[in-house]
């Protein structure tokens, strides 16, 4: 048995004339190569609207919109040619044809389209459209999350609409519209939505429940179900029109509902119990319904605490009404400050003589205010001994100068907050650079005198005078921040002023601070002055530590630094170079004579006495350690009476001299076995030559 079928393409076309089916095996084979003009010539003499509803079809199998277009168009389906076109909107292209498979009936090429591009928002649209709706509650709790309540809801209005209002009424709670669908839904069924209405226990059903039963005039009832919802606006309502006042008071002071408090505040203004009234008001915070009550019936005690807790327009309001009546000015003021007119409450203050409440509205004073009432009150504490409060509106109103010399005048400690406020900004347009910089040094001037250092140190230096600040540092004693400054300040006579105060320090012990001084008469250019600090290392390596080698060597830098001030300083440079020459000299032959003792001691001693006839011996070589080194001398070669002349020398030179400090304790007990006497290291010159004759004999 042979079935003749026709191909995908031909579905419908079996019994069609020999042209119209060369005409589509054209348009088929031209569709497929792409050239679309040779296809649309194939077919444009085709008139069989069957023809052109299958090519449609078609092209939803190849996603051809363009020519789905012609197609539609020469079907006449205009319908399906406008939802074509508003489907142009969607990104998608399988959207598009899936619009189309819907309007040509094709609804499972579109389902599968739909899916395939992702768009479950357009899916469940068409299984809605479909009547799906299983398949649409499904898509919607999968994948389109976002409209699942739209679902739900239009799911439930179709079960409405079919007369499952229980299926209904699930998917109205599931669509969270309940509240309002469910009593339209059930409007009719008074008992039925009574029942639902208990049984969900919802505050919004309750209050729309009693609105209903108050519409009936069942009050009672309504009473109830306001209780239940909470609603203390309605009690009040119903309990004022059943004429029970009293009850709704308490209903509003218990609950302290606002809106249930504004009613009751408006039935008790209407039987003009005014204080309940007020009260209410009150309580609602409808403090300009309540200012309106007191002033109508002279309530003035109660009028400044309504009007404090009210706006700033009644807070004005009242404070007019207590300046018409001229009375409770103190509260006017008070007032015209609290509703931020600073100006008008201190003209009042000032009219009133009000002055506890000026120095309340002074606090509020600050640069923005009127210059010309800053002044004003600033005058007003000055005459009242306020000296500080003045000072701080001085500053406000931009009178520096008056501000500084008021602390001058009054000796007002300045802190380092009240000194920044009287800083004027670098771009202000008040003062010029020159004036800052004068007040800037007025204030450090006064800082001084109050030993501000640190304080008056920066404003020096905000003024641009390094010098000053220097010396203000210098003043304080801080060790570690004049050496900071002064590296940071890069000015020869800050560094010179700097390494002077290291100076005067215990430096001998500080190798940071030898370190400094060095550095800092180096960067200042202050030869002169280093070669004084290197003579007076000398001195300190002569007198505490007999070491003479360091000695030569911090003498040797002083001639360098001299030599090269030489020719800055003129003669004065000179004459010091020739005596530190002398002294390097006598120093190195004394030097030389330690240094040849063990080789050639006699030219060693020769050398010493040579020394010794120097003039100007001292104090370059102290004449101790020269007569030390022969006492040495001579007790190392047993030769202990000429050290006991040496020692006569010595005491008959310097007389209260310590011989412990130049002759070692070895040679001091040597010579006193020699003698066989104690020796007093300390002894006069009488018992000196009385030892003397007693070991020459």
């Amino acid at each position: 048995m042979v079935i003749r079928r026709a191909l995908r393409d031909f579905v419908g076309l079996e019994s069609c004339e020999k042209q119209t089916r060369d005409a589509m095996l054209n348009f088929s084979f031209y569709l497929t190569i792409g050239d679309m003009d040779e296809a649309f010539k194939a077919i444009k003499l085709i008139k069989s609207e069957a023809v052109w509803e299958n090519m449609a079809r078609m092209c939803v199998k190849s996603c051809r919109l363009d020519v789905a277009r012609v197609c539609l168009g020469n079907m006449g389906n205009a319908r399906a040619a406008r939802a074509l076109r508003d489907a142009e909107k969607e990104p998608e292209v399988e959207a598009q044809v899936a619009v189309l498979a819907t309007q040509l009936g094709m609804l499972e090429d579109a389902e599968r389209l739909y899916k395939s591009c992702g768009r479950f928002d357009l899916l469940n649209k068409f299984y809605q459209a479909a009547g799906q709706w299983q398949q649409a509650v499904e898509t919607a709790e999968t994948h389109d999350r976002i409209h699942l309540r739209t679902t739900y809801y239009s799911y439930a209005k179709h079960q409405e609409a079919m007369g499952d209002k229980n299926l209904a009424l699930v998917y109205f709670e599931k669509s969270d519209t309940h509240r309002f669908e469910v009593p339209r839904m059930l409007m009719e069924d008074n008992l039925s939505l009574e029942i639902y209405i208990n049984k969900m226990k919802d505050e919004d059903l309750y209050k729309w429940w009693g609105h209903y039963l108050e519409s009936q005039s069942d009050m009672e009832a309504a009473l109830h179900y306001y209780d239940l919802a909470q609603d203390y606006l309605s009690q009040v309502r119903v309990h004022c029109y059943l004429g029970n006042i009293q009850k709704a008071s308490e209903i509003a002071n218990e609950t302290g509902n606002r809106a249930a408090s504004y009613h009751v505040a408006r039935q008790y203004e209407g039987q003009d119990e005014i204080s309940q009234s007020v009260h209410f008001y009150t309580r609602a915070q409808a403090y300009n319904n309540a200012i309106r009550l007191c002033k109508e019936n002279n309530l003035d005690e109660q009028l400044m605490n309504l009007a404090l807790l009210s706006n700033p327009e009644d807070m004005m309001d009242t404070a007019m009404y207590y300046e018409e009546k001229g009375m409770h000015m103190d509260r006017a003021v008070m007032l015209y400050h609290k509703a931020g007119h600073v100006s008008k409450a201190l003209e009042l203050a000032f009219a009133t003589e009000q002055f506890g409440a000026l120095q309340l509205i002074a606090e509020d004073l600050n640069e923005n205010s009127d210059p010309a009432l800053l002044a004003r009150c600033s005058d007003f504490f000055i005459k009242h001994a306020q000296y500080q409060k003045a000072v701080e509106l001085l500053v406000a109103a931009k009178k520096y100068h008056e501000a500084l010399q008021l602390c001058l005048d009054q000796s007002l400690s300045i802190t380092e907050d009240l000194a920044e406020s009287l800083t004027v900004p670098k771009d202000s347009s008040h003062l010029s650079e020159a004036g800052r910089k004068e007040l800037l040094e007025k204030i450090a001037d006064c800082c001084m005198r109050q030993g501000n250092y640190h304080l008056a140190t920066k404003k020096y230096t905000q003024a641009g005078n390094k010098i000053k600040a220097m010396r203000a540092l210098l003043k304080s004693g801080d060790t570690e921040k004049i050496v900071f400054f002064a590296g940071v300040s890069r000015q020869k006579e800050i560094y010179v002023m700097a390494a002077n105060y290291l100076q005067s320090l215990d430096w001998r012990n500080d190798a940071e601070n030898m370190k400094n001084i060095i550095g800092f008469y180096t960067k200042g250019r202050a030869l002169d002055l280093l070669a004084g600090f290197y003579e007076a290392c000398a001195e300190v390596e002569i007198d505490d530590y007999q070491n003479y080698e360091k000695a030569y060597g911090a003498l040797t830098e002083a001639c360098k630094c001299l030599t090269k001030a030489k020719g800055r300083s003129g003669d004065e440079a000179d004459s010091k170079l020739l005596i530190l020459t002398q002294r390097f000299g006598l120093v190195k032959r004394f030097i030389q004579a330690r240094r040849m003792h063990e080789e050639d001691p006699v030219e060693a001693v020769r050398l010493c006495e040579s020394l010794l006839e120097e003039k100007d011996l001292d104090p370059a070589v102290r004449v101790g350690d020269v007569y030390g080194f022969l006492v040495e001398h001579y007790c190392h070669h047993g030769n202990f009476q000429q050290a006991w002349t040496k020692i006569e020398e010595l005491r008959s030179t310097r007389p209260n001299i310590n011989l412990s400090l130049y002759v070692s304790q070895a040679s001091l007990e040597a010579l006193q076995n020699a003698a066989g006497v104690r020796l007093v290291y300390r002894e006069t010159n009488t018992h000196t030559n009385d030892l003397l004759r007693r070991s020459s004999r």
